[in-house]
């Protein structure tokens, strides 16, 4: 690897009694990985060796070939090396951001199967859970990524079920929705090796709000729901989550909270603004456009993966939220796809 500092110099200060050997962080980034993810990871690590003045954490940029990557964004990233074995006591991050089964290959999945093989912590960052569940390593155990990502998950790895949070560390392997969540993530492992302070400093340093809460949700209307600190709005919303297959009637989904359509009615007008039904309704078109961008499924199985009867009834819905059909939507995507490919 290139010899350089990690200790940039910086105005703010903090004292940690901690003298030995710096913690190792390798990230490898796959093609249109998503930048920001990417950086929210690395910032919070270049920040705590700031503040302290101390060699904490050190950080290689790696990339499949050794040659640059470009981001989903069009920035391009020149790396440390190409792929290489990790120090046992380091940590590898897949980073991956849009089309992350298009931009998998088996050199990376051998790779990741390979460190984690030699007890080394690997995770994911934004979509990199892709490449983890490609390489066996998250059967039985918790994990997440990015929301918009997780429904064409679901169906290309069956049986895998990634949580809403904004991260999860699992017997260290380390997993994260992207963009904020991976400070979140890195700000707790900070926490973890040097206390509160620091990665309150730290967060400070990146104008972060930090959760302080892993399980925090992801999505905005999830948000809410915990906002309100009421479990029957939280409830529901995870059931229709679980039911977008098969859904089932609203007076059913009142039913499984134990509380009555008329009190579900007015928990989701007060705190989404929405009926429970236009609610139920938008998760399942936007889970059959997730589908539609992200997998090689037929509108056919689009459709009965969504809860619809028919491919009719599943175009009449989308085309009133994205105006136009499934079969034109995945057409004018399929084009702009070959065209900036």
């Amino acid at each position: 690897m290139t010899t350089r500092s990690f200790v940039p110099r910086g105005a703010a200060s903090f004292q940690v009694g901690y003298d030995g050997p710096p913690k190792d962080y390798f990230f490898l980034l796959l093609p249109k990985l998503t930048l920001l993810a990417f950086t929210s990871a690395v910032e919070p690590l270049r920040i705590a060796n700031q503040v302290t003045g101390k060699e904490l954490y050190r950080w290689y940029v790696m990339t499949e070939d050794g040659g640059p990557v470009t981001c989903s964004c069009g920035v391009h990233i020149t790396p440390d090396s190409g792929l290489q074995n990790i120090p046992r006591d380091a940590a590898g991050f897949v980073c991956s951001g849009i089309e992350p089964m298009a931009n998998l290959s088996p050199g990376v999945v051998h790779w990741v199967s390979r460190q984690r093989a030699f007890g080394c912590k690997v995770g994911g960052i934004c979509t990199g859970a892709f490449a983890l569940a490609r390489a066996g390593l998250l059967e039985g155990g918790e994990f997440t990524l990015h929301w918009e990502n997780q429904p064409s998950f679901r169906e290309t790895f069956i049986g895998l079920e990634p949580t809403g949070n904004l991260y999860e560390n699992d017997q260290g392997l380390l997993t994260c929705g992207g963009g904020s969540a991976a400070t979140d993530m890195m700000l707790d492992i900070i926490e973890q090796e040097h206390g509160a302070e620091l990665a309150t400093i730290v967060a400070d340093m990146c104008l972060h709000f930090r959760s302080n809460n892993r399980e925090a949700p992801q999505k905005s209307a999830y948000s809410f729901g915990l906002g309100s600190r009421n479990r029957h709005l939280i409830a529901a919303m995870q059931y229709m989550q679980k039911t977008l297959e098969d859904p089932v009637d609203i007076e059913a989904v009142a039913a499984h909270v134990d509380i009555s359509r008329r009190q579900l009615e007015r928990l989701f007008s007060g705190h989404v603004g929405v009926t429970p039904a236009q609610f139920y309704m938008d998760m399942r078109v936007t889970r059959a456009h997730a589908l539609l961008n992200e997998t090689n499924l037929s509108l056919a199985e689009i459709a009965a993966a969504t809860g619809f009867g028919s491919t009719t009834q599943l175009a009449q819905r989308f085309r009133r939220r994205f105006g136009k059909s499934p079969s034109a939507w995945r057409k004018s995507w399929s084009q702009t796809t070959t065209r900036n490919g």
